[in-house]
């Protein structure tokens, strides 16, 4: 039964089967992160501009320029960190593996914890750090200005400067753990099958 009514779709089941289905659109996604965190610090600063932070006293001009810079330096290593993986989820799995789809979600998992790790590191410990030696009990203002009503729960004070950067390293750790106990399942289940 070699003919074409019972074959026709065989090389879109081989293109799911090899995975190609789950690892292009991972890639694409992959790639819209990278573009929508380079433009984080720029949506950022526009929308400041509207809530009117270079209207406010100088030191809270400051301390939003100084914490937009480490905003813009953490978009930038992230957009890194999603432009690098995107190259990489291609090789998360090999060509007879039976289980494809789980390791794809396995790589976004590690690459968005990582992400969202470095993010709450740099940008934490800076908002932190600035908020406190220059504001003080005015961070509020700040976080209002930035758009975030809720930013003050971000954290000032002298022990955010601290916890900060561990929660950031706690998520990229535990994110990490996570991609890897899944891609340690399907590598046993893919060994067992041959």
């Amino acid at each position: 039964m070699d003919n074409k009514f019972f074959t026709f779709a065989r090389p879109y089941l081989s293109f799911i089967d090899k995975g190609h289905l789950f690892k292009k659109p991972f890639n694409w996604l992959y790639t819209v992160m990278a573009i929508i965190n380079l433009l984080v610090p720029l949506i950022i600063l526009f929308t400041s501009i509207d809530n009117g932070v270079f209207k406010l006293k100088f030191k809270v001009v400051l301390t939003f320029i100084l914490i937009w810079l480490i905003t813009a330096f953490a978009s930038w290593i992230s957009f890194q960190i999603w432009w690098d993986r995107r190259s990489k989820i291609t090789y998360s799995t090999q060509e007879n593996d039976e289980f494809v789809a789980t390791p794809a979600f396995s790589h976004f998992i590690q690459t968005a914890g990582e992400t969202y790790g470095t993010w709450i590191g740099l940008v934490g410990f800076g908002f932190a750090l600035f908020t406190t030696i220059i504001l003080g009990g005015e961070a509020s203002y700040l976080s209002y200005q930035l758009g975030m009503p809720l930013g003050s729960l971000m954290g000032s004070g002298v022990a955010a400067i601290f916890i900060m950067p561990i929660i950031g390293f706690l998520i990229i750790i535990l994110s990490r753990f996570v991609s890897e106990q899944i891609k340690a399942l399907v590598a046993i289940a893919n060994n067992t099958k041959k």
